[in-house]
């Protein structure tokens, strides 16, 4: 029921936004961005989580880089700051979630389509705008207990907006432990993981904003593998392995 009334609160706000869109008056993607952080608040405390957040917030606009676990991963973030996401073109079909996304300013992106290109310059003029941005280089979700290659082709648009990176590490945790329950991967489903979720108790999330990464002048694969060991470090406490590190330097290709 928290939930509901949560999504409830985010419909409004977004079918006030869909008709300021239509009017053409005092639609912003900044005011999109504090409105949407408002909504992600209170969407991260109906959910059963006890959130610990550690780090500086940035002081300004940059391009957040995370690993990923969960759809739950996106409230939990965007409640932070005013942040817009880069996400699979798949959500955009999601019902109520999907319509949410569009209107709180998400980016969307087909994979395999082609469209990378495309994406990567409405990324660099968001940035450029003075908009924070957040996306998952891993490309997709993981079970928790490892952190995959990041892609360093949409890490692009840091370096060419000048701005720096803002790598972010989250874990959930149960009894202290990785999590069985809060990965949302391959098939599964948002009902379905909603269910599991409520159906246990509360567990932990730690969100650690770690170091920003300056962009200037750094190779994209460069900056990627920089970014994948401040997560890997922050997250298990060492850095890549080197059978990693390979993986991560191939990255350049992408």
């Amino acid at each position: 029921m928290r939930v509901l009334w949560v999504l409830a609160l985010g419909l409004t706000i977004a079918g006030a936004f869909g008709v300021l869109e239509r009017l053409s008056i005092g639609d912003s993607m900044a005011r999109r961005q504090r409105w949407s952080r408002w909504f992600m608040a209170r969407l991260s405390a109906a959910l059963p989580f006890r959130v610990t957040v550690s780090g500086e917030l940035p002081r300004e606009p940059m391009l957040w880089v995370s690993n990923h676990v969960s759809w739950t991963d996106i409230p939990l973030l965007g409640m932070i700051a005013p942040l817009s996401f880069l996400s699979k073109a798949e959500v955009r079909n999601w019902p109520v979630a999907g319509w949410l996304a569009l209107k709180a300013g998400t980016l969307f992106i087909r994979r395999g389509s082609g469209d990378s290109r495309l994406v990567l310059g409405q990324m660099t003029r968001h940035l450029q705008e003075r908009d924070a941005l957040m996306i998952f280089p891993e490309g997709t979700t993981t079970d928790g207990r490892s952190l995959r290659t990041f892609h360093g082709r949409m890490l692009a648009s840091a370096i060419d907006a000048g701005v720096p990176l803002q790598p972010v590490a989250i874990r959930y945790l149960r009894d202290g432990k990785p999590c069985p329950i809060a990965p949302f991967i391959g098939n599964d489903d948002l009902l379905s993981h909603l269910r599991r979720l409520f159906a246990n108790e509360q567990g932990d999330v730690h969100i650690q904003l770690l170091t920003p990464i300056a962009s200037q002048q750094q190779e994209r694969a460069a900056l990627a593998y920089q970014a994948q060991q401040a997560v890997h470090l922050a997250l298990f406490g060492e850095t890549a392995q080197p059978a990693q590190r390979k993986e991560a330097r191939s990255a350049k290709a992408a």
